[in-house]
């Protein structure tokens, strides 16, 4: 099994940055591909950002410009950070940290089928 567990959701204004981080523990080596998916509220869950084995990161398309993803080791546990700039209401939502064993790989910034979710953590963007 692998643990996941997001942080630095919160209320902020239009315009500022956030920086988000998920880290994951437990069976760390079984994983091919973390990320992170996006839940607003009128929109499917949309995968943002991804990094592979090989540490190839990729994005949406949307993400491009303002997303920047970021990861460390230490001590058995693999962080993923991602750094959001100048948000904007449309930013608002529940952002999730997957992770995706058995060879899976990411395209667009989405992890390919994943096994394992956190519970997220949430951020609103006042305009």
């Amino acid at each position: 099994q692998v643990q996941l567990l997001e942080s630095g959701g919160g209320s902020v204004q239009a315009g500022d940055s956030l920086r988000l981080s998920c880290v994951a523990s437990g069976y760390v080596d079984r994983m091919d591909c973390l990320g992170w998916f996006r839940q607003g509220s009128v929109k499917e869950r949309e995968g943002i950002a991804a990094i592979d084995a090989d540490g190839l990161t990729g994005y949406s398309e949307s993400a491009e410009v303002r997303f920047t993803s970021s990861q460390e080791n230490a001590e058995n546990k693999y962080y993923l950070h991602m750094q959001i700039s100048h948000l904007k209401p449309e930013d608002t939502g529940i952002y999730y940290c997957a992770a995706a064993g058995g060879g899976s790989w990411h395209t667009r910034g989405r992890c390919y089928d994943p096994d394992w979710w956190g519970e997220g953590t949430t951020v609103t963007i006042a305009s």
